[in-house]
């Protein structure tokens, strides 16, 4: 696998550009993310039109972070789109990440000012773990911008990954900055549960692969980190690609929750190479931002192997640090309570950020009587951000849909008990546009694993007879929507 400074989102940067192609032909306002190599084939899109667009040299904010505004150079309708990016590793310089700025010779704020809007992204402060200090750098590029153009109308933030995390935490905490927000992909649900996602497949990895990897889940050597891929591709591929791990490996995916097809080799490498790239290239850099270490199974009960007893025996435990924690619970934690609309968007098979995230974060917002505010779609099908164009416009429509028909209060539907989940059926007509349907399909319901991961599983079938119209009303009543 080449070194990755990627976003937490993996594909989800070739996503953005993919979708804006199609935005343009069906006049949405707001571009995003299209599929990635995983995705079916699509018909070819159309190119984009070089857009009338000025992009200002990129300047520096006080907090050392880059940030980049781009402006129709004419028919601008008042509004401003903010990009919030990826993951990026730690051990890059700070800077707008290029490589999710571009794809097939498009380039997102191209895209972004055709439509008519104005575009702004920032590199945030920090690489890596950049979720405490890039919303506030968002926040403070809205400020900018505002300076330099006090005519602006309305903002809409949209990020993929931990982007989509930045994006929901900002619609929940700053709704005098932000209209409304589209998130991708984003570990929303409980930022602790993720961290030791991501440990517990490294403990497990090094039970049943041992002394493979240097170091242990919670410190990585400076020089692995240098040089992971090599290590990766030349240590790493071929013992678990030999034909005596084949039952380690299916164990350890097992295990530890992460999704894949059995028998299709290209989603359990895409599972482990993701996993073991974020343990080696973001343990160091979460310890150090958060003061600690976060993973902890000290207690964990392991289940899913061919031995159980022997598994939770011999895996090597660890104690989260209570000061990692306590930054945990203050900065990275969503609240489930967004006070401008907020749509997620998520592959149901996520093998990076699981889809349980959103599970969690729809229990926090009906806890909170504050489904009105929130809309889940939910892909079913394998892969990070792996959407569909067709999927995406159903999204932006949906959002588009909040925005100009907002609910400023809860209603007396909003906690009304979910029995059926709304599948969008998006169709083209000629000239060409989208349209959305809703059918009534089974809701899904989390389970945990032993491991403290959480999987999907259906409950009855609903009658297919059964429709309801994807309108302002069937918001306060809002069910998790799953696409197929």
């Amino acid at each position: 696998m080449t070194e990755r400074s990627r976003s937490l989102h993996g594909r989800s940067r070739r996503a953005f550009l993919g979708l804006v192609a199609l935005a343009l032909i069906v006049a949405l306002a707001i571009p995003f993310a299209r599929a990635g190599a995983l995705a079916p084939a699509e018909p070819a899109e159309p190119a984009i039109p070089s857009a009338p667009m000025a992009c200002e040299p990129d300047k520096t904010q006080a907090s050392g972070a880059i940030y980049r505004i781009c402006m129709p150079t004419f028919g601008w309708n008042g509004d401003l789109l903010v990009y919030a990016h990826g993951y990026v590793a730690a051990n890059k310089p700070v800077g707008i990440p290029e490589d999710q700025m571009n794809l097939g010779g498009t380039y997102i704020p191209d895209a972004a000012n055709f439509l008519g809007y104005a575009f702004a992204t920032t590199s945030y402060s920090v690489n890596g773990l950049a979720i405490k200090q890039g919303l506030p750098d968002l926040v403070d590029l809205v400020s900018i911008f505002r300076a330099q153009h006090p005519t602006l109308k309305r903002v809409v933030l949209v990020g993929v990954s931990e982007g989509g995390l930045i994006t929901t935490l900002g619609t929940e905490q700053y709704p005098a900055v932000f209209n409304g927000g589209l998130a991708a992909c984003g570990p929303i649900g409980d930022f602790r549960r993720h961290a030791n996602y991501v440990g517990d497949f490294r403990a497990v990895f090094d039970y049943f692969f041992p002394g493979l990897i240097p170091g242990s889940p919670v410190s990585i050597p400076d020089d692995l980190i240098a040089n992971w891929s090599t290590f990766y591709t030349d240590n790493v591929v071929p013992v678990i690609h030999a034909p005596g791990s084949a039952i380690s490996v299916t164990q350890l995916l097992d295990v530890t929750g992460v999704p894949y097809t059995p028998g299709d080799q290209a989603t359990i490498d895409e599972g482990i190479s993701q996993e073991l790239w974020y343990n080696v290239q973001g343990t160091n850099d979460a310890v150090n931002k958060l003061g600690g270490q976060p993973f902890d199974n000290h207690d964990r009960v392991y289940a899913g192997s061919l031995n159980d007893a022997a598994l939770n025996a011999g895996v090597q435990r660890f104690t989260a640090s209570p000061s990692a924690l306590t930054e945990l619970e203050a900065h990275y934690q969503t609240a489930g309570r967004p006070l401008v609309p907020l749509v997620t968007l998520h592959t149901t098979k996520d093998q990076t950020v699981p889809y349980w995230h959103e599970t969690l974060y729809r229990a926090k917002i009906t806890a909170n009587n504050w489904t009105f505010r929130h809309d889940n779609i939910a892909i079913d099908r394998y892969g990070h951000c792996n959407f569909t164009v067709n999927e995406i416009v159903a999204a932006l429509q949906l959002l588009q849909q909040r925005l100009a028909n907002p609910v400023s209060t809860p209603t007396a539907t909003a906690t009304a008990t979910p029995t059926a989940t709304a599948t969008i059926a998006v169709t083209e007509t000629p000239t060409p546009t989208a349209t959305i349907a809703a059918t009534e399909t089974p809701t899904p319901t989390a389970t945990a694993t032993s491991s403290g991961m959480a999987t999907e599983t259906p409950t009855a079938t609903a009658s297919p007879t059964s429709t309801q119209t994807s309108t302002a009303t069937a918001r306060r009543t809002w069910l998790p929507v799953v696409l197929r």
